[in-house]
């Protein structure tokens, strides 16, 4: 037997065998073969899909966490700027409110101390006008006697005077 030459007979058994095999296995085995490697590439292709979706959503969420933050630093500058203008405001308040509340002490004070000059004020024109009246009455009783001197003493008496 030679194996560069190969009976015919081997041949053709060899060829009915493998065409037999072919197919049994197109007509069993090669469809689901074909259909385990169909479904096994959509299963990847749809893996590969969901992997992107999945990226580009990280991305989006990246995205959005960062604009959140940035929103969020805004928020948290806005906020302490009006509690910086609110504290400012509330201060200013309490020191126009402190000045209008001296002013009003002051003004009252101011009153009381000019109440309080011209009640003396009048006391003391009323002991004066009293002393006055005592120091003439004794004058006149003792010294005037007659009209002549009492004018004459009225007349002395109104030029050195004033009257406020």
């Amino acid at each position: 037997m030679n194996l560069l030459s190969p009976e015919p007979g081997l041949v053709i058994w060899s060829t009915f065998a493998f065409l037999v095999l072919f197919f049994l296995l197109r007509k069993f085995a090669w469809n689901p073969i074909l259909e385990a490697i169909k479904s096994r590439e959509e299963k990847v292709a749809q893996s590969l899909e969901a992997a992107q979706k999945a990226t580009e959503e990280l991305k989006n969420m990246e995205a959005l966490r960062a604009k959140m933050a940035t929103e969020a630093r805004q928020e948290k500058d806005m906020l302490l700027k009006e509690a910086r203008a609110m504290k400012d405001k509330i201060v200013d308040e309490a020191r126009q409110s402190a000045q209008v509340e001296a002013e009003r002490i002051m003004a009252n004070a101011k009153a009381q101390i000019e109440k309080d000059k011209a009640d003396a004020v009048a006391e003391l024109k009323q002991q004066v006008a009293k002393l006055s009246v005592e120091i003439a009455g004794r004058i006149l009783a003792e010294n005037l006697q007659t009209t002549n001197k009492q004018e004459e003493l009225i007349e002395k008496y109104l030029k050195e005077s004033s009257f406020n």
